[in-house]
């Protein structure tokens, strides 16, 4: 098992109990010194002592030159911005068009849980004017453009089932990711239902997305798309659910891989806790989207760590009797933990040796290696 930081982090639900008060209840550590008001920016500079010209500083107090990351965003038009972010709960939609190509945002404390975009629409919430926002509309944050990457940010939206017992379009993303070379370090996504979507631009776009040392968390589908994405070094939660008398509770993973794409999701070196009892959740079903039904979802997780939440006896299901997970590309290698058991071999495929030569980041992400970023 491939080692952690062993502080659980603060998830959306505990998120959302911290920012009512509830903090000390959550025997929550207390903010890092370096997100104090004096260097709201830390080692990144300032308005007045800018990394370079095209950096955008943003703080909802008013230090930086956006209050807001929409309005950073709008000023940063072409290529090559980076946006430094002060620690703070921005509540709002940001949108990163195919324009804005080689962006960079930082979460200016190096910790995720400072620095917080997030918002509240869900796949059946009323649009002004008449509508609904459907599951891509849902999302807090949607990034489109090439060559964007991420640091120290938590993207979330934190729209609740009880809360709106009459919406059934209870889909709420907390970012779409459809830029290819998207790279997330050390982010968190938290959200229920589809929580991260790893997309691309078109079907005929096979986008590639890395994540390393990310948390993401969810009951269904919550890790979900066709882009070609690699999780390096990441932890994923499923969480528990009060609405529900019975197994299964969810899915953790939802690819919805072209069928012309080669390469789908790979997980490595990661492991996936959970909240909620054990062998309730399934790890993958595959999405095959009416708009695509040549899909064929791929998923690869090897040398990754599963924990008792899932059904090791039936670790897969289909999302339609159609489009069977047999059929698909879904396979493990050397996985371990409670949840990666393999009492019913039919229903386990394993890469064989050779086979997992080629399930690696360097196979799927080709000449582009975003691991060896500096920031």
């Amino acid at each position: 098992m491939p080692s952690h930081d062993t502080r659980l982090p603060l998830s959306r639900r505990g998120f959302l109990l911290a920012s009512t008060g509830a903090a000390a209840a959550l025997a929550l550590a207390p903010a890092p010194a370096h997100a104090g008001a004096r260097r709201p920016f830390g080692r990144f500079g300032s308005p007045a002592a800018r990394l370079t010209p095209q950096t955008l500083y943003v703080d909802p107090k008013g230090r930086g030159d956006h209050t807001t990351v929409k309005d950073a965003v709008t000023a940063a038009t072409g290529s090559g911005w980076t946006l430094v972010l002060a620690p703070g709960t921005y509540r709002e939609t940001v949108a990163v068009d195919v324009t804005r190509t080689e962006a960079t945002w930082i979460g200016a404390s190096e910790d995720p849980r400072d620095v917080v975009i997030v918002y509240d629409n869900a796949a059946g919430t009323p649009k002004p004017g008449g509508g609904t926002y459907g599951t891509t509309g849902s999302a807090t944050t949607t990034v489109q453009a090439d060559g964007f990457t991420a640091r120290w940010i938590t993207f979330a939206n934190d729209w609740l089932r009880a809360d709106h017992p009459g919406i059934t379009g209870t889909q709420a993303v907390a970012i779409k990711v459809q830029g290819d070379r998207s790279a997330f370090h050390h982010c968190r996504f938290l959200g229920h239902q589809d929580t991260l979507y790893a997309d691309s631009i078109a079907l005929t776009s096979f986008a590639r997305q890395y994540f390393s040392h990310c948390y993401a968390e969810g009951d269904v589908d919550f890790v979900f798309g066709r882009a070609t994405a690699v999780y390096e070094n990441c932890h994923f939660r499923t969480l528990n659910r009060t609405d529900l008398a019975a197994a299964p509770y969810g899915f953790l993973f939802a690819p919805s891989t072209a069928g012309a794409n080669p390469r789908g999701y790979l997980v490595t070196r990661s492991r996936v806790s959970s909240e909620a009892p054990d062998a309730f959740y399934k790890l993958a079903r595959p999405w095959v989207p009416s708009s695509d039904t040549t899909a064929r979802p791929s998923l690869v997780v090897r040398d990754t760590w599963l924990g008792p939440g899932i059904d090791a006896a039936a670790p897969y299901t289909n999302m339609s009797d159609a489009f069977p997970w047999q059929n698909q590309r879904f396979a493990e290698y050397r996985d371990t933990g409670p949840g990666a058991r393999i009492t019913v071999p039919e229903n386990r495929p394993q890469l064989t040796a050779e086979q997992a030569e080629s399930a690696t980041p360097e196979a799927y992400l080709g000449d582009w290696k975003p691991w060896r970023e500096e920031c």
